[in-house]
């Protein structure tokens, strides 16, 4: 329960950070980690605000993944606040709090809806398992074929995978952008490409030497194995389980 509190906190700041909220709008979650579970609802794309509980007058369009902290819920329309500060409402089928909580490892796949745990999985990793992901791998450098750590989210499902299904991930991602252009591995024009596409909330370019294409994917073998390269994969009834509870922008935290 702690791992799970300690990644809720941190992807709890990451996406105030992320969306580019000040450092003063975190300080309640800092001084607070339980607070948290607040933010553990996000927007899917295309949300409106509304003034009124029927939803007769929008007034303000929520950005794809923005945190709201839900304040009542009445039936099907839920009263939230944004982090500026704007309060209305909205369906409650245009929020959620699940999250997936991926553990190196533990070699396990960990379904959350805000703190409580819906499901464990037992998963398949990267070739080289216990190493981050610098850059992109190959037959040749089969020891890259890693599976990222960090912050990211389901950026794309895709129910028809050659690996029966996917949820793709938004790797590379900003911090990953920013790590690669410190250290001299990608141009100014690919780090803009990708910032971009996280500042769209669309799939980032994958074609540069960060690597690309990470999913949550089926075809696993259920034994914990390191075969894929750099995927996490689960067993396809499990990603069936997964898949009406995963939507687009779901948040997914991968720790070591």
């Amino acid at each position: 329960m702690l791992a799970e509190k300690s990644a809720l906190y941190k992807l709890s700041i990451c996406i105030v950070t992320v969306l580019g909220f000040s450092v003063a709008n975190t300080s309640a979650l800092q001084s607070t980690p339980d607070k948290a579970q607040d933010l553990f609802y996000v927007t899917g794309r295309g949300v409106s605000l509304y003034r009124d509980a029927e939803q007769i007058k929008s007034y303000l369009r929520l950005s794809f993944r923005e945190p709201v902290t839900v304040l009542k819920t009445e039936g099907e329309v839920w009263k939230v606040q944004t982090m500026d500060g704007a309060v209305g409402y909205v369906s409650s089928d245009e929020l959620s709090n699940i999250w997936i909580l991926v553990s190196k490892r533990r070699k396990r796949l960990i379904l959350h809806q805000g703190m409580e745990v819906i499901s464990t999985f037992r998963a398949d990793f990267g070739y080289n398992a216990y190493s981050d992901k610098t850059i992109r791998g190959s037959e040749k450098k089969p020891d890259q074929w890693r599976t990222p750590e960090g912050v990211f989210y389901v950026v794309k499902k895709n129910p028809y995978s050659k690996f029966y299904r996917a949820f793709l991930l938004n790797y590379p991602n900003a911090e990953d952008a920013r790590r690669g252009f410190e250290n001299g591995l990608i141009s100014q024009k690919e780090y803009d490409a990708i910032m971009l596409a996280e500042k769209r909330g669309t799939v980032p370019p994958m074609g540069t030497i960060l690597g690309g294409m990470i999913e949550i994917h089926g075809n696993g073998t259920g034994l914990a194995s390191n075969w894929t390269q750099g995927c996490v994969a689960v067993r396809d009834s499990d990603m069936d389980f997964m898949w009406s509870h995963v939507q687009e922008g779901t948040p997914v935290v991968i720790e070591k």
